[in-house]
């Protein structure tokens, strides 16, 4: 049977983030959003939220990176 993905909650950032919810891999490390010619950056944090999708860990922005072009 397949692994379910683990998920997880996105919390500052920019408010035009289309997700708040998504897939973490592999979990517990930094999480890398590609977004309007850059990246923004997720840190893991120790608190969860209840969400509809079960209690998820809740990841917290710290940094933008520009894209080169």
């Amino acid at each position: 049977m397949a692994q379910t993905a683990v998920k997880a909650v996105l919390e500052g950032g920019p408010a035009e983030l289309p997700e708040r919810i998504v897939p973490v891999d592999p979990p517990g490390g930094e999480l890398k959003i590609r977004f309007r010619g850059g990246y923004e950056h997720f840190r893991p944090t120790t608190r969860q939220q209840h969400t509809s999708e079960g209690a998820l860990p809740v990841y917290e922005w710290w940094e933008r990176t520009e894209i080169a072009e």
